[in-house]
């Protein structure tokens, strides 16, 4: 007696298909995604300007270095912002958005970092303020004994700081493997398909309950 083969459903597919199918689609469709998104984002530009603080006659380096640490901290401070974006023709609030400042410990010196969709305004923001900052330290020359000076103005960067469609499709294929790789964890695993059970034959009938009692 034959039996009737039972219908395939998505979740016996799903146990059919190989290990490696989910990782390979995991990666695929991330590095598309990945490079789609890489395609249409728009792409940012960063500008830097350095200063550096000098000591004057009656001060020494140790005390340039701190100071520059301090003036570090107070170039993104509305003060000084306020004046750059007479400069930089951009609010201030796209100002203290878009800058950031960097210090080292071993030199007395500012790194002025701006970003923006433009290469032009990157650098121009960048200028702006760090030309603000040198005016205020200008005004406190006196009291502190540090002169800041511009060592380094921005210039209009090239190429886009952001990472362009190849770096994002191979983050998104990596993340994908990932994702692959975890739904491959919890994929149901094919089970040994239990034997068929041979089918009952009947047994003879009784003599007695075919012909009767004698």
């Amino acid at each position: 007696m034959t039996q009737t083969p039972r219908p395939r459903t998505p979740l016996t597919r799903a146990k059919a298909l190989p290990p490696w199918s989910l990782l390979a689609a995991g990666a695929l469709a991330g590095g598309m995604l990945g490079g789609a998104y890489g395609v249409v984002k728009t792409p940012t530009y960063a500008a830097t300007s350095y200063v550096v603080a000098v000591p004057t006659e009656k001060s020494d380096p140790a005390s340039a270095l701190g100071f520059a640490q301090a003036y570090g901290r107070v170039a993104t401070q509305l003060a000084v912002l306020g004046d750059a974006q007479v400069w930089a023709g951009v609010p201030v609030k796209t100002l203290k958005e878009s800058v950031q400042t960097a210090t080292s410990p071993d030199a007395p010196m500012v790194a002025v970092t701006a970003t923006s969709s433009r290469a032009d305004l990157a650098a121009d923001m960048a200028n702006a303020v760090a030309r603000a900052l040198t005016r205020h330290a200008q005004d406190a020359e006196k009291s502190t004994n540090v002169e800041l000076q511009q060592f380094a103005r921005a210039t209009e960067p090239t190429e886009p700081s952001s990472a362009g469609p190849a770096v994002t499709g191979l983050v998104g294929a990596s993340a994908g493997g990932l994702l692959g790789g975890l739904l491959l964890l919890v994929r149901p695993r094919r089970t040994a398909e239990a034997p068929g059970r041979p089918a009952a034959v009947p047994g003879p009938a009784v003599a007695a309950d075919a012909h009767g009692q004698l």
